[in-house]
Order: structure tokens, then sequence, then C-alpha cells
């Protein structure tokens, strides 16, 4: 179990271009939360910070489709993106924006005391440039054909299709995505951080230093860029958003997006200092302080190599303890997407899914990318709200909470004599802190939630297997006793379950009649609404987290709880197949702009179209080829004739379809024999982005079989 200490916790600044989905809550927002408030119910004194990244070139692209400035971009998903935190209940104590003051002039001083120090170097180098726009081309203002793999829609610092990082000078055929003209190779100056220089710091540091206590992933992928030599990395660009470099000949260039980003963790803790009247200093600067990042993999190097040589190189901060960084969420079987909305945004949710935050909570954790990769389903969603949340934890404490109502008017009754399953069961309460403590400073928070689940499962086999409802007819005093210790379970439910499912804690709580204290920060603000709509009057002292394992009584004889109330509801079939169909659509959208059209073929001349003899034609009969899984053969009547036209549309229609259809048929191809049926023309077929055949045919009753089409 912990001691108690100063804890930084930082989470990652998410990217103000668009909502937070599931993704980002597993991979970093929801276990960044669960550790930042068992931190505070143990005891420790803790900064939890986060905030919006709002610079970059995919905010500056976003603003020119939308015919908008930068700044109404990121204060339109600044805005929603705080909000949905808030509702959702991540208990931040601080979300500040990268376009703040403070922050532009934090990253300003952190630029200038590394460049007075001589902590860069300055180099001029040829660029891409726009003569048209005027500007140079910043790495994902270019598209060109990727020099590995061929895709011709690549970005110029890495291809999407294959995932190779790359200079946009690589690029073989270089556009602008600006203007889309063929830019040019233009002088230009910029500063770079020698990440080289500072190798055998970070071998020291992370590969002898952290090799037994940093996640597998993590330090894997850390010792392969290291392994693999570090090369200068550039620290400014040429962009007319961001944070402007602070040195005489740097105009019209700003402080690269990744060099500015973390700082934001420094400028968004001086202004929570600030605001609730505290030193920042130590958060940062005191060795006894812990710095802790969450993040999802695809940070990893720029927290564990990057940052951590900013810091060492600006010297008087200090270093993270630890990156616990996640692996990705995939959604139904698919990488999430954004761009193709594929995803579940956090808004919907909590609009589609009101007063149930702590069942995605729970589900993600439950499914967590801790190791791997890992996919969440909509149905697992479902079976585990209603089979785990409800069945188990919810049921017990329903249960619990009547049948006191029934016996006692509420009030917790004085227990008698201890059976020897009582007293394993009230020792067994004990355990739970330590082993939910154990998992969580080794950040596994799935095994943590299992345990937790472990509890609520012991609570429902101790009521089945006392069974205190058939006791009562034979033995009162017994039944007492029995629904003492539901109450001690309950109890020890209320306070653990706080940092995984913070909804149902402060509801239970309030159920309960327990005070509970919420940290002070605007985010709990939903939470506390909950925690004040019980009138029943509440113990005046908060038990906390390690009094669950040391005191013998959690809820006293003759304490008054509330009446019952449901802390989960069961979820339908049809909320669920609501948000399958909202998938389904998304992919069919996807597919029908992944169609590509066909080229034009080889241009003909005006008497080579006049030799197709193309005519209405009505098919007469139609069966299935024998052992031919495409074809169908026709009898269609020409107009001229009824002959035999074998076709390829058996995949997509029947026989019996068929018959009575009006087609378009070219009658003067040649025939040919297909399965030993000879074919005498083609009919003419298109095909359906779901890749459906249909037919191209004469809708209008008064075209009649045989006319020209022409």
């Amino acid at each position: 179990m912990n001691t108690s200490k100063r804890y930084t916790v930082t989470a990652a600044l998410p990217y103000t271009n668009g909502p937070i989905h599931i993704g980002h809550l597993a991979g970093v927002y929801v276990p960044a939360d669960i550790y930042a408030r068992f931190l505070r119910l143990t005891g420790n004194d803790v900064a939890f910070i986060c905030g919006s990244d709002e610079h970059g070139v995919p905010i500056t692209i976003k603003a020119k489709k939308e015919g908008v400035s930068p700044q109404d971009i990121v204060d339109k998903y600044h805005a929603i993106i705080k909000q949905s935190f808030e509702e959702f209940g991540i208990s931040f104590d601080n979300y500040s924006r990268t376009s703040a003051k403070i922050h532009h002039e934090t990253a300003s001083e952190f630029f200038t005391t590394l460049y007075d120090k001589g902590e860069f170097i300055e180099e001029t180098s040829e660029q891409l440039y726009d003569e048209k726009a005027n500007q140079f081309l910043a790495d994902r203002f270019i598209i060109g054909t990727c020099p590995k793999c061929g895709n011709e829609e690549s970005y110029g610092d890495q291809c999407e299709n294959c995932g190779t990082s790359h200079n946009a000078t690589d690029l073989i055929n270089p556009k602008s995505a600006i203007t889309g003209n063929v830019p040019s190779l233009k002088q230009t100056k910029h500063w770079f951080l020698p990440l080289d220089r500072h190798e055998a710091f970070l071998r020291e540091w992370i590969l002898d230093g952290h090799k037994n206590d940093w996640k597998p992933n993590v330090y894997g992928q850390v010792k392969s860029w290291i392994d693999d030599g570090l090369r200068p990395r550039a620290v400014t660009r040429d962009l007319d958003w961001g944070i402007p470099v602070p040195l005489e000949g740097a105009e019209g260039k700003v402080l690269y997006v990744w060099f500015d980003a973390p700082i934001g963790y420094i400028s968004s803790t001086k202004e929570w200092a600030k605001r609730v009247g505290k030193d920042w200093v130590p958060y940062w600067k005191d060795k006894n302080t812990k710095l802790v990042h969450f993040i999802g993999k695809d940070n990893i190097v720029f927290h564990c190599i990057i940052f951590p040589t900013m810091l060492k190189a600006e010297g008087s901060y200090i270093l993270p303890e630890n990156v616990p960084a996640n692996e990705f969420l995939n959604l139904e079987g698919n990488k999430l997407s954004t761009s193709k909305n594929w995803a579940v945004w956090l808004p919907e949710y909590l609009l589609e899914f009101p007063n149930q935050q702590d069942v995605l909570r729970y589900a993600l954790t439950a499914n967590a990318p801790e190791a791997k990769d890992t996919d969440f389903t909509w149905k697992d969603f479902q079976a585990r709200n209603n089979n785990e949340l409800v069945a188990i934890f919810g049921n017990f404490i329903n249960r619990v909470v009547v049948l006191t109502h029934k016996y006692y008017n509420g009030m917790v009754p004085k227990p008698n004599d201890f059976s020897q399953i009582d007293k394993e069961t009230l020792a067994s309460i004990k355990s739970f802190p330590e082993d939910i403590s154990n998992s969580i400073e080794r950040y596994r928070f799935r095994e943590a939630q299992q345990e937790l689940m472990n509890l609520a499962r012991l609570g429902n086999k101790y009521l089945a297997d006392e069974e205190p409802w058939k006791v009562i007819k034979v033995d009162e005093t017994r039944v007492q006793t029995i629904m003492y210790v539901a109450l001690q379970i309950s109890t020890a439910l209320a306070i653990l379950s706080e940092p995984f499912l913070p909804f149902t804690s402060a509801k239970l709580n309030s159920i309960l009649g327990l005070h509970h204290e919420e940290p002070s920060n605007v985010v709990n603000s939903v939470i506390k609404r909950i925690a004040t709509t019980h009138k029943n009057e509440s113990r005046n002292d908060a038990l906390t987290w390690n009094e669950v394992s040391t005191n013998e009584i959690l809820l006293p004889t003759g304490h008054q709880i509330g009446e019952a109330e449901l802390l989960f509801s069961k979820i339908e079939d049809d909320a669920i197949q609501k948000q399958l169909d909202k998938l389904i659509a998304s992919k069919k959208t996807n597919e029908a702009a992944g169609k590509t059209v066909e080229p034009q073929k080889e241009t003909i001349t005006f008497d080579d179209f006049t030799k197709l003899d193309i005519r209405v034609g009505t098919i007469l009969e139609a069966e299935k080829m024998p052992k031919a899984k495409k074809l169908l053969v026709l009898k269609v009547d020409t107009g001229m004739d009824v002959r035999t036209i074998v076709s390829g549309i058996a995949e997509s229609f029947t026989a019996e379809e068929v018959i009575g259809k009006k087609v378009t048929v070219l009658v003067n191809l040649a025939p040919r024999a297909l399965r030993g049926v000879e074919s005498q023309g083609m009919i003419l077929m298109t095909e359906n982005p779901e890749g459906k055949l249909v037919f191209v045919n004469p809708d209008d009753a008064s075209v009649s079989n045989g006319l020209h089409i022409s």
C-alpha cells in the first residue's frame, strides 16, 4: 500500500480538431482518472493535469476547409471536449488550453532557456515551398507518392498506408494540398534539438533504470528508437498558427507543436496553482514528487524520449517516474477512424445513454488495451452492464437496502454471535483495499476493477448462501447478523468503487448515508449533484480507503440508511441495435466514398460506336446454370427473335426475380459458348456502391422490344 506523497499526474492533451471518442477514453483518460482518484482517496497530494492541444497543421487544414479561422476551430472543440470530460466525471484538477496566455509565456520561456544554454543547433535547409500560396508547406500540406509502398496519397511526414515515417522531400511527385501546385525548394532556417547528444543519458535513465518497472510495450518501443540511433529534431517550423519563435530573425516561424504541447502540462499546473493559491514549483521540480504521464502508444516517443530530453536539458525539472501507455482500442473489429466516422463519440454517448457514464467507464476498463490492442463491441458493452453491473453489483446492493428497510425500517441492526462464515466474510472485506491498491499501483486497472467486482460477488454469494428471506421465518436474531455483515460489504463497495464508478459510488454513499468527500474541482460538480439529491442524514466522519482495512465497523448499529434506488438499469437490445445501425450506415457511406471510378477507355470513333447494335428486350425465361455460381441462362425477346443469353448475374439476382424484366441488350455481339451453352448477346449491367449488379434498363412502359438505343 502506498504512503502519502506528492503526485503530478498528466493525461495527454487531446487535439482540438474533433470531439473525444472511446479510443481516447480507454487509452488515456479513464485509466488516468482511476489512478488520480485512487491517489486522492489514499491521502496523497495530487495535481491531475490536462488541457487542449490547439496548435499544429491539422487545425489549420480544418480551418481552411471550413472557411473559418484556426481560433474558431479550437474554441469550438475546446468547449465540446471540456464539457464532455466534466459530464463524464474525469476529475482533472485543471483543464487548460495551449492557446492560453500563460502557456504561450511558459513555452516561450522554456525555449529561450534552452536557447541561451546552447541546447539547440541552427540549420539552413531546403524545404518545399508553394509559390502560389506564398508559404512553406508543413508536412500535412504536402501529398505525394510514398517512396516505400507507392501510396499516391502519402503525407509529407508519414504514409498512413504503410506507416513509414519520412521527410517531405522524400516524396515522389509531391504536390501542395493547398493549391495542387508542384512545390519548389526554398531555403529556410530552423532550430533543432540534438537528441543524439542525450543518447547516453536516455540509455542509462530508461534502458538501465526502468527496465523492470515500465510496461514492456513502452520499454520496447523506446529501446527500438534508441538502438536505431537518435537524430536532431526540429523544434521550429514555418507556419502562421502557433507560438511565435521568441528570437530575432524568426518572423513567420512558430514552435513545433510537439515541442510546445508537453510544456502545456507545466503551464496548466501553473494555472491551477494560481487559482487555488498553491506554489506550482514543487509539483515539477521537487525530487519527492512522482510524475506520471498517461498517454496512448502513438505518443510514447514524445513522452519517453523527447520531453524528458527537454526537461533534462533545462536542468531544474524532475523526470517522469512512469509512462504507462496503453495500446489501441478497435471498434467492432475495425480500427477507429475519425475521418470515416468509425467511432463512438463521447458527446453522443452522453446524450443517448443519459446517467450511464459508469457503464461505459466499466466496459472500457474491463476491456482496456493495457498490453495489446483490444476490440470494443456493443454486445460486450451490453453484457458487461446486464450480466455484471446489474446482475452482480446492483442486485446485491438493492437486496441489502430493500431487506434492511423491510426488516428494520432502514436502521442498521445490531449483530449477534458471528458464525465462522461471518468472520471469514468480514475478514475478506479487509483484504480488498490492499489487493486493489497493488493492482492500481502497477497500472493494472483491468485487474483492479475485477477485484472490486469480486467484492460484489462476495456479497452476492454471502446473501445467497445465508438466505435471510428464509431464515427470518425461524431465527430473527440470526438475520440481524446477516444483514449487518451485508451492510458492511455494501459500505466497502461504496468506498472502493469510487475510482472506477464515481457516479455509482456517490449514489451509493448517499443511499447508505455516508459522508462522501469529493475533490473540490468543477469536474466533479455532476457527481456532487447526485450526492445531494438524497435527503437522508449522513455520517459526519468520512471513511477513507485505508479504513476499510483497519476499521472493525464500517457502518455502525443504529445508523439510518436511505431508500432503495437502482444503481444500474438493464440495457435492451433495441438500444444496442440503434448503435450498430449507426456504424453500418457509416460503413456503407465509407464504401460508397471509397469506390473508384474506372478511367475512360481508349477513345473510339463515331463509326466504331455505330457498329454496336443495342436494343430493348424482355427476359422471358431464366434458370440457374448447373454447377456455375455466377451464371443464369436467359431467354430474351429482342423484338427480332427470342434468343439465349448467358449472363453472370446469379450472385445478385435469382432466376425468379429477373423474369419479365426489361433489359438493354447488345445483340450483335459474336456468339460465345459458355459451359456448353451458346450465348447470343450481352445484357448491359452496372454495379451499385454495395457491389450488387443493377440492370441498365429502359423504364418507360411505352418503350417496346426491338427498339434501337443510340
